[in-house]
């Protein structure tokens, strides 16, 4: 009786040494982990493909931390976006226009939430949540990809976004993809492939030289000072 009991016990304090002395992840611990990982990328390049509503688009993306991005086209050709952490430039070759904006460093949006500026803009804006655990799960219902889902809702009003889905690597702790509904209710989604980190980007490619013939359209999405 005495040795059951013993037993007992120490059956008891095992289970109870193994269930609380486990790590309890988190999603805000495991978007920090994310966010962490980021921050220590100096630059990557991806392929990248944007979807919304019957828009895609497909191209390359370089990043260059801390705010550096550029957005090379191949559907729409030629088709180019670029953001030297001041100036936000795109250049419509349909139109030969150029649109330029002036971009407080509080507004990130888009790609440029994956970088550690956007992933840092992102815990401190949003709260985030397991989409159905922390536990890695199909990127979609017929891939065999396996990622781990957060939900992310807003904390205020203001943020351009209601909701992130941010489908995340892992092995890699690398976003694969980003799936946003803003606040027109219109779904947009970014999906990164082939992703490299770490390959020497240097600043000149964020210097784009657009066509001397193209016309220029300045602060055509608001003043910086709103």
């Amino acid at each position: 009786m005495i040795i059951r009991r013993i037993l007992l016990s120490f059956l008891m304090l095992f289970s109870y040494t193994f269930i609380f002395g486990q790590e309890i992840i988190t999603a805000e611990s495991y978007l920090k982990l994310v966010s962490d990982n980021y921050a220590s990328i100096r630059d990557y390049e991806a392929n990248i493909v944007i979807r919304s509503g019957n828009t895609d688009m497909a191209g390359s993306v370089s990043h260059l931390s801390p705010s550096f991005l550029r957005m090379d086209f191949t559907r729409p050709a030629q088709q180019v976006i670029v953001f030297n952490g001041e100036r936000l430039i795109i250049y419509l070759p349909e139109y030969r226009a150029i649109l330029s904006q002036d971009i407080n460093q509080s507004r990130v949006s888009g790609a440029g939430l994956a970088s550690a500026q956007g992933l840092s803009l992102l815990r401190n804006n949003y709260v985030p949540a397991f989409l159905t655990g922390p536990n890695p799960v199909q990127l979609d219902s017929n891939s065999t990809e396996m990622v781990v889902k957060l939900r992310l809702t807003r904390r205020f009003v203001s943020e351009g976004f209601r909701e992130i889905i941010l489908s995340i690597n892992p092995d890699t702790r690398l976003i694969r993809r980003i799936e946003g509904r803003t606040i027109a209710d219109a779904d947009v989604r970014f999906d990164f492939t082939n992703i490299r980190t770490n390959v020497s980007i240097p600043e000149a490619r964020f210097v784009y030289d657009a066509p001397a013939s193209a016309n220029n359209y300045y602060n055509f999405l608001f003043r910086d000072s709103d």
